[in-house]
């Protein structure tokens, strides 16, 4: 999106004041970061910079506040939307005209960037430009619940399935076209894209969107194994293979790999390992047994239903030392743990219940007419 902007479509931003919703992720081919392109393009004023979680330069750690600040490169005011504010105040926005994002996606609900956008798209009431991405995990696959609205936050804001198998400027056009999100939304394309495209299939320069999201299978798998999170085991953080593998320091590998092997989950297969955490994480500074998915066929897996059998397994096996970490809902009334992640609290149900089968079927119909629904918002079919 960046480059088709500066080749043919710079008039929409030309004569304005432009704040950049932006990271690290966000630049051409060649590297240069879309903050020094605005900042250099003719009749652009660059006025004001809005950072996600990770920072404008994709460095803090997950859920690490951060401050607001000033670029270094441009001396454009750099305010951070990932701290004590999500949503940007008025005086954050005086200066600017259009809004601006460009920052790769991973096609996943249960992320923070697209959400920390359409916060600051209802509040600013200005006109956003959206710079187009891929969606790394393939456009064309939807899969998982529906967000339950009860269950909104920054990892999940509109009713949207799991993997939505949108770009992000198609996501907004379809929240927008239907209501959900009060924003004049426009987006600017990006060209040669299909829609069944891998990542490393466009020929763009990989960059780690987030720092626990390091390779490509790790970011399919993440949709279903980001559940993890939000109980006592640990979904990889801290390890050399965030989100492509899973243990605690009770984790009987061995039999958990025979039982998940077992159930012949399409496109993957599971390994043993024992890996040290990194301090500051689940079972930090301990050498601990986990169990690795293998991608085997990146077309075949899904991980939404691999997530939740997973799940399924940890509670079966170690009754007594898996647990969901934290309640549903805090003193305050916030919503918490693995209904947030999830979107809803019929997950911990099912997984307690050993009824996760009924709940695959009717996630799998929750994703049928979603598939329909988004459909008039597509660009590239």
């Amino acid at each position: 999106g960046i480059e088709v902007l500066l080749q043919d479509s710079l008039h929409r931003l030309k004569g304005k004041r432009v704040g950049l919703l932006t990271n690290h992720s966000g630049r051409d081919r060649r590297g240069t970061s879309t903050v020094d392109l605005l900042f250099k393009a003719p009749g652009v004023k660059l006025t004001a910079l809005y950072g996600p979680e990770h920072g404008i330069r994709g460095v803090a750690k997950a859920g690490e506040k951060v401050r607001s600040t000033v670029d270094s490169a441009t001396g454009v005011p750099v305010y951070s939307l990932y701290g004590d504010t999500e949503v940007p105040t008025p005086d954050m926005l005086k200066d600017v005209d259009v809004l601006v994002y460009d920052i790769q996606d991973v096609g996943a609900r249960v992320y923070t960037y697209q959400w920390s956008l359409a916060l600051m798209a209802a509040a600013a009431n200005k006109p956003l430009v959206i710079l187009d991405r891929p969606d790394p995990i393939r456009a064309d696959r939807i899969e998982g619940n529906i967000l339950d609205l009860r269950f909104r936050s920054l990892v999940g804001q509109h009713a949207v399935a799991l993997r939505y198998g949108l770009t992000v400027g198609e996501l907004m056009r379809y929240l927008a076209g239907t209501g959900a999100l009060k924003a004049q939304v426009t987006v600017v394309p990006m060209r040669n894209y299909r829609r069944s495209m891998w990542f490393d299939e466009t020929g763009i320069p990989r960059v780690n969107p987030s720092p626990n999201l390091r390779t490509l299978d790790a970011e399919l798998l993440y949709t279903g194994t980001v559940f993890f999170e939000g109980t006592t085991a640990t979904e990889g953080r801290g390890t050399d293979a965030p989100f492509a593998q899973v243990g605690a320091a009770w984790l009987d590998h061995a039999g958990m790999a025979r039982t998940l092997n077992a159930l012949r989950l399409p496109g993957v297969r599971f390994a043993t390992v024992t890996r040290t955490v990194e301090p500051g994480y689940k079972f930090g500074g301990q050498a601990i047994p986990m169990v690795r998915v293998v991608v085997t066929d990146r077309n075949a897996v899904r991980p939404v239903e691999l997530g939740v059998r997973m799940l399924r397994a940890f509670r079966a096996r170690h009754p007594k030392e898996f647990a969901w970490r934290e309640p549903s809902v805090n003193a305050a009334g916030r919503i918490k743990g693995i209904d947030r992640l999830a979107g809803t609290d019929r997950l911990v149900q099912a997984v307690d219940a050993g009824t996760v089968d009924a709940l695959l079927r009717e996630w799998v119909a929750d994703a049928s007419p979603f598939s329909t629904r988004v459909t008039p918002s597509l660009l590239n079919r």
